[in-house]
């Protein structure tokens, strides 16, 4: 049983794409096992066993304020999340003996939204007001000429792309960010910093303690910052939101920041070009280009796989790296934030493969700039909530049409729109819901107090509709 606020499973996008009892790929996490996949991938069609070419990662040297990278296999001895599902798994970055695992992508057969994570990598040093977000409202050019070309929208968004580090004793990740204004405030996910907010919390209750606390190093963790120009800066955390996977940092000092401007979420079409940037294994200013692949697809990822949200789904090119970096329409405009991938693996095989496959998944625009400018202005987060307890599983995704309400909270938003035990609920707003997953990112797309439109049915009758202002969390 889970609440509107809780783990659930997933739903199909909005709008005119596919509607209720949708039994395409959907997403599974947490407890959740998938134990009849639409296919079974029991064979990868490589096997990288060995450096291509002999390189290794001193042929890729770093930027200017970050450690080398050093490769090392992927430990597939961690399942997903909480409950740990096994099925083709390729881990987020845990800790363990002191070191990092190789972050790469969550995922199971038929495909689960998980946190692209940070790259990580090790060193022998082991001591090592609210501010205004612009969001646009013009379409993207899709004509080829200038001001509608890939490398006119790379052009744009770089000089607002930053590579993040967090070194937190020996070990540590690299991930990405966007500028979001002058005064040095910076936008990525939780899940690349969130072991600096770790470490920090042991360090204070150590100190409270006498001692340092959950077996962490004494040393103290840093964020740095490496701009497109090649300077660097140490960042501190602002406030995080572990719920939408995103994290404001900042940095103080650095002059002629370029901030990034935001698209609205409305504006998001299938098929049009998109371009995302970032630092894919850490190899910053890189660039790849795609599609938007679906609008609103219900993802579930996040460091603890307790992030829920309406992801922009796109073929570009998204790997461990890119998480926290920007995907931009033509015009150059954010679109989303890069935080999680699909991948494939066997369930027989003691290997996984990671990386990018064509299904990436990025935390949509609107969401991202109420979340930060919320972050920048209290330093925390609060969720929408519907006032309801809901259930499901997997096995429910061919037949589904709607998300039935296994209870209502007394006093709650649903409660006061009239809505009873046992309704179901097919809609809120233009986004069709057919699972837990996919009503929890509904009403999480939307800020508190924001008055939505139910649709729903009772007893098997013809539909209704109710208008719910949302509670919060």
């Amino acid at each position: 049983m889970t609440s509107d606020d809780q783990p659930g499973t997933p739903t199909s996008p909005f709008g005119s794409y596919p509607s209720a009892g949708y039994s395409g790929p959907q997403y599974v996490a947490g407890d959740y096992q998938n134990t009849q996949p639409e296919y079974q991938n029991t064979q990868p069609d490589y096997q990288h066993t060995q450096p291509l070419g002999g390189y290794s990662a001193a042929d890729f040297p770093a930027p200017a304020g970050v450690p080398p990278l050093v490769p090392r296999p992927v430990d597939t001895r961690y399942g997903a999340g909480a409950g740990g599902s096994a099925v083709g798994l390729a881990t987020r970055p845990r800790r363990r003996a002191g070191s990092l695992i190789a972050a790469a992508s969550l995922a199971a057969l038929i495909g689960a939204g998980a946190g692209v994570g940070s790259y990580a990598y090790l060193t022998d040093d082991s001591t090592a007001g609210r501010s205004t977000i612009s969001v646009t409202t013009a379409s993207a050019s899709q004509a080829p000429t200038l001001n509608g070309t890939i490398s006119a929208a790379a052009a744009k968004i770089q000089p607002s792309v930053v590579t993040i580090t967090v070194q937190s004793g020996s070990s540590g990740d690299i991930g990405s960010g966007v500028v979001l204004d002058t005064d040095g405030h910076i936008l990525t996910n939780d899940h690349v910093v969130a072991d600096a907010v770790a470490a920090s919390s042991d360090q204070t209750q150590g100190g409270q303690d006498g001692q340092t606390g959950s077996g962490q190093s004494s040393s103290a963790s840093t964020i740095t910052v490496t701009f497109h120009d090649g300077t660097t800066a140490k960042a501190t955390v602002v406030g995080t939101s572990e719920t939408n996977d995103l994290a404001v940092i900042k940095v103080d000092g650095v002059k002629n920041l370029t901030p990034a401007v935001f698209a609205k979420s409305s504006a998001v079409t299938v098929g049009e070009a998109v371009v995302a940037a970032g630092a894919p294994l850490g190899l910053s200013e890189s660039i790849t280009s795609g599609i938007v692949s679906n609008a609103a697809r219900p993802v579930r990822s996040g460091n603890n796989d307790d992030a829920v949200y309406l992801a922009v789904q796109t073929d570009a090119a998204i790997n461990p790296g890119n998480s926290g970096g920007p995907l931009v329409d033509l015009n150059g405009s954010v679109l989303g934030i890069n935080s999680s991938i699909a991948s494939t693996g066997s369930s027989s095989s003691t290997t996984t493969q990671s990386g990018n496959i064509g299904i990436g998944f990025a935390i949509p625009a609107d969401v991202a700039v109420r979340v930060s400018g919320e972050l920048i202005s209290s330093g925390k987060s609060v969720n929408a909530a519907l006032g309801v307890t809901v259930g499901g599983s997997d096995s429910d995704l061919s037949t589904a049409t709607g998300v039935a309400l296994q209870s209502v909270t007394s006093g709650g938003a649903a409660a006061k729109a009239g809505l009873q035990q046992g309704d179901v609920v097919t809609r809120v707003d233009d986004f069709s819901t057919t699972t837990s997953d996919g009503l929890i990112a509904a009403t999480r797309f939307y800020a508190p107090g924001t008055e939505i439109t139910v649709t729903y049915t009772r007893g098997g009758g013809a539909a209704k509709t109710a208008k719910v202002t949302l509670g919060q969390q």
